[in-house]
């Protein structure tokens, strides 16, 4: 059945999940076939009760599976894709052969068996599985099909229903105890509990100080080389045969460990003294140590490494990261980016190795290929490593690729060819030197260098670091060539002090590390949980460091408390562990299921689970149990955090804030918001009273001479306002509701200097300044960008603030006969400035646009996101949203159908003129039908990525 032979089966419709990978696979396919994207999952479990088929009941309506019945999920097709597989039901209708061309992975191989399910073929369905899209991989997909693998379902299956049972029994107990439209999930929960966890670290960390001497010594000899310099750099190791006490003899309480006992601890007058006793001091080499160095190259990337690589070397963010190598792959460029394994094919090996000898010669190639084994525990072996396409590599500049594209492709081609390639071998070597002070002290310092020979894999590629200080592989210390009994002399003695830092915040590439590392989650799933921690406001991004928000304490307090177990790192790694069993074949799903939801209780749990193979289910539970009877939280409690006897943290159902105690029993305590962005180990004593010092509270303005209303100041979440205290008795909901009037102060008003005449004037906005000749009402108002004009739906801006109370209607009116102008008369300067754009290299700036504020290059335009604040925007970010925009490409509009009418008139003239039109006219009709099909393939496209992110993240 090869694809030469496609016309004597009649037409095959080949099914894939973007347009974009069907668009490179049909062009590989040739006639004969139809290749249709899905746009992702067709059908899965349903977001909301409104969705269940009525049918259904109970709890089955509300959680989407029918957990008495063998856990049967109720699958539905999303409400998007009900005209996508319309679509793909007529086109089989026309075919005579199903391929199923999805991701060779459970996720793919779960919307294979969607298709299969929801189309119900009656030809032949052939299963076409690929891990890179160039010609040959597909044509030999199409020659070799195969079935179904039921098991990769199964184990999917399981996983949804397992994700669907925690977060929708779990996340209505955040909604009661600690805020509305929170969530949780299995491994999102856990990954939040990591970040909090960090910084609980390093608010109870206590910085320790302590000194040590650096010595810059001279052999006496003029260097003859770089290779053999004249002077040398030593800090002090050792006095008196003591060991020099630095930062990890410490502990997070600033004191020194408890093993630490043949250990000097220097303070700054005791360097200094034993620096002035080291003056006159004669010194000399006490040993040289030389060692081989040998450093081999690192394996090729998995999906995990490539996230961390890529956020070190490039500054992604792993969602970036990954919408990036979507595209490549998509596009054929790279292999399948979604994998656990270092595996390299034997033509990949081929490639990688005849590539080593074109470009570094054949001194860089090692006599045997070089094959790595998998560190991931159940890694999917029958993937491989990520590398470019093909059995030949493309180097970057033949690629014809640019920005994101371009330079993470170069970074996966540099790493795969790095991998075929000769260790670095070298030299390392440590100096001794000693010598004895004026005060009977003996002081040793110590220097340590290293030289590389034969760079190897270095001249290819040299691996990042997560901790900006850390030496990289490629780099060389030399010392001079001296050995044992050398005179030195002291050219400089400098006591330095040094302080122990808290323990570093996670990046997203060491977050991703440390997921990896303790086996929680899937390796594929963790660029979709960072994204929704951030997303769901439990941590944000300081630079590149991941912050917890208060909100997070609270969350992570309560799960801690409540559902321990089910926040337990060890238990998350085993739960890991029985679904690869499951997967396997050794485990059953429904009895390891029941075990989790039921526990052991009578009725459900038969004791089948270890019977199945899946072990002694000792840290199965009962999640059911756990969600019922919820009277022993505390809500204020799990949401209270002590600062001192005085002074605790509250996190509300508005934000975070700080109270004093009250001095009057069973009144409340004074209280001050807390800001959005202030990360929790900032939060001190002294800043806390601080917030308490600032006005807050009601300040009483006076009586409205018309309503009779008190009219009083507030200092709000979203800043200083004024408003009415409406009379006892009025109702506040329903059809009668009466809301105050309300309206924030002007940007020369403060809480302290706001008057009863400030706030009558404010309250009187919006301002009926007239109306025009049409009898249209002009109104002055203050809106969320500054002062305007408003006729019907023509908005005009003012000048000024003072201009909303004196505009006239005549002068309204010579706005109005002004053309409107899109923008400002002139340009407004830079909200902020973020730097330089590491892609265009243009200087990427925060303007206020029409439609709110926006980062800009010159050449592309983002706009800010709900969560993103100008004062809080790093430069990250900024250039973050412009990679985005970037990867979306430019919206295409759709043409217009007119010119298509334009051309049948056209034809009833026999000029040329008409002619061209008709030509014209076709054209244009042409464009359209394209312009629509891209239009919504591209929109298709966008909601499935939110509807797979919502079915593959495990938490």
């Amino acid at each position: 059945m090869s694809p030469s032979s496609e016309t004597a089966h009649g037409q095959r419709l080949v099914i894939v999940e973007s347009p974009a990978k069907a668009k490179t696979i049909k062009g590989y396919l040739g006639p004969g076939y139809i290749v249709e994207a899905s746009v992702g999952h067709i059908r899965d479990l349903p977001s909301t009760a409104a969705e269940v088929p009525d049918k259904y009941t109970g709890e089955v309506r509300r959680l989407g599976v029918d957990v008495d019945h063998d856990f049967a999920p109720i699958y539905v097709v999303n409400a998007d894709k009900k005209s996508q597989v319309s679509k793909l039901k007529s086109l089989l209708a026309e075919s005579d052969e199903l391929f199923l061309a999805t991701d060779e992975d459970r996720e793919g191989e779960a919307i294979a068996w969607h298709l299969q399910q929801v189309l119900k073929p009656k030809v032949p369905v052939h299963r076409m599985v690929f891990h890179e899209i160039t010609k040959t991989a597909i044509q030999e997909a199409v020659a070799n099909p195969r079935e179904l693998n039921q098991r990769l379902v199964d184990a999917q299956e399981t996983r949804r229903i397992l994700d669907r049972l925690y977060g929708f029994e779990v996340s209505p107990v955040l909604w009661k105890k600690v805020m509305p439209k929170l969530s949780a999930g299995r491994v999102q929960s856990v990954a939040t509990r990591l970040v909090v966890e960090r910084e609980r670290e390093r608010i109870a960390f206590r910085s320790a100080s302590y000194w040590d001497l650096v010595g810059t010594f001279g052999t006496g000899r003029t260097a003859a080389d770089a290779a053999n310099p004249e002077t040398f750099g030593a800090r002090l190791s050792a006095v008196d045969g003591k060991r020099i006490a630095s930062g990890r003899d410490f502990g997070s309480d600033g004191q020194l460990k408890a093993n630490s006992t043949n250990t000097l601890h220097l303070d700054e007058q005791a360097a200094r003294a034993l620096a002035a006793a080291l003056q006159q001091t004669a010194f000399s080499v006490r040993s040289v140590e030389s060692k081989p160095y040998r450093r081999s190259p690192y394996a090729p990337f998995r999906t995990t490494t490539l996230q961390q690589e890529a956020s070190r070397k490039l500054g992604f963010g792993a969602k970036r990261t990954m919408q990036v190598a979507q595209k490549l792959y998509e596009n054929g460029f790279i292999t399948y980016m979604r994998t656990d394994s270092t595996t390299l094919s034997e033509t990949a090996i081929t490639a990688a190795r005849a590539q080593v000898t074109q470009l570094y010669g054949a001194d860089y190639l090692p006599d045997a290929p070089r094959t790595y084994a998998s560190k991931v525990k159940n890694a999917q072996e029958a993937h491989e490593a990520v590398r470019p396409s093909g059995d030949r590599f493309r180097t970057p500049a033949e690629t014809g690729l640019n920005g994101d594209d371009f330079r993470l492709y170069e970074l996966i081609w540099m790493r795969t060819v790095a991998s075929q390639m000769k260790d670095a071998v070298g030299q390392s070597v440590t100096v001794k030197v000693g010598g004895r002070a004026s005060d009977g002290r003996d002081a040793e310092f110590s220097a340590s260098g290293k030289i590389i020979t034969f760079h190897g894999f270095l001249k290819a590629y040299v691996e990042g670091a997560d901790d900006p200080n850390a030496e990289l592989d490629d780099r060389e210390r030399r010392l001079p060539q001296v050995a044992e009994g050398d005179p030195l002399a002291a050219d400089q003695l400098t006591p330095e002090g040094h302080a122990t830092k808290p323990p570093a915040r996670y990046t997203e590439a060491s977050l991703v590390k440390e997921l990896e590392d303790r086996e929680i989650g899937r390796p594929s799933t963790y660029a979709s949980i960072i994204d929704t921690i951030i997303g769901r406001r439990y941590v944000f991004k300081k630079g590149t460091a991941l912050v917890p928000s208060f909100l997070s304490f609270a969350v992570v307090n309560l799960l801690e408390k409540h559902f321990g177990r089910l926040v337990d790192y060890d238990f998350t790694a085993r739960m890991e562990d029985d679904l690869d069993r499951i997967a396997a074949g050794e485990a059953q799903s429904v009895p390891w299921l029941k075990r989790f939801y039921f526990g052991e209780g009578e009725g459900h749990a038969t004791g089948g689970a270890a019977e199945a193979g899946n072990g002694d289910g000792d840290h199965l539970g009962g999640l059911k149990e756990l969600v019922t009877d919820l009277g022993a939280i505390d809500a204020r409690e799990i949401s209270s955090f002590r600062i001192n006897d005085e002074l605790t943290l509250r996190v509300g159902r508005y934000g975070p804030y700080v109270e004093r105690a009250s001095t009057v029993e069973g009144e409340p305590g004074r209280r001050a918001d807390i800001p959005d962005d202030l990360p929790p180990d900032e939060l001190t004593v002294e800043l806390a009273e601080e917030l308490l010092a600032k006005p807050s509270g009601d300040f009483e303005l006076g009586q409205d001479p018309v309503s009779g209303n008190q009219l009083v100041a507030k200092d709000g979440r979203y800043g200083p306002y004024v408003t009415e205290i409406l009379p006892e008795g009025t109702p506040k909901t329903g059809k009668n509701a009466v809301k105050p009037r309300t309206a924030s102060l002007l940007q020369t008003m403060t809480l302290d200097t706001v008057t009863l005449d400030d706030a009558l004037k404010l309250l009187s906005l919006p301002r009926v300044v007239g109306v025009d000749a049409e009898g249209v009402e002009i109104t002055a108002q203050n809106g969320r960008y500054g002062p305007y004009l408003k006729k019907g739906t023509d908005s005009r801006s003012l000048t000024s603030e003072e201009q909303m109370f004196t505009v006239t209607l005549e002068e309204a009116l010579a706005i109005y006969a002004q053309p409107k102008q899109r923008g400002r008369a002139a340009a407004a300067p830079p909200l902020k400035e973020l730097g330089t754009d590491p892609v265009s290299e243009r200087p990427v700036v925060v303007k206020d646009g029409r439609f709110g504020p926006y980062v800009t290059d010159g050449e592309t335009n983002a706009t800010l996101r709900k969560d993103d604040e100008i004062e809080t925007l790093t430069p990250e970010r900024g250039y973050e949203l412009l990679a985005e925009k970037r990867a979306r490409g430019p919206v295409k509009k759709t043409a217009k159908k007119a010119p298509a009418k334009k051309a049948a008139t056209a034809k009833k003239t026999a000029t040329k003129t008409a002619a061209k039109k008709t030509a014209t006219a076709k054209t244009a009709a042409k464009k359209t039908t394209t312009a629509k099909t891209a239009t919504a393939k591209k929109t298709a496209a966008k909601k499935t990525a939110a509807s797979k992110t919502t079915a593959t993240d495990e938490g």
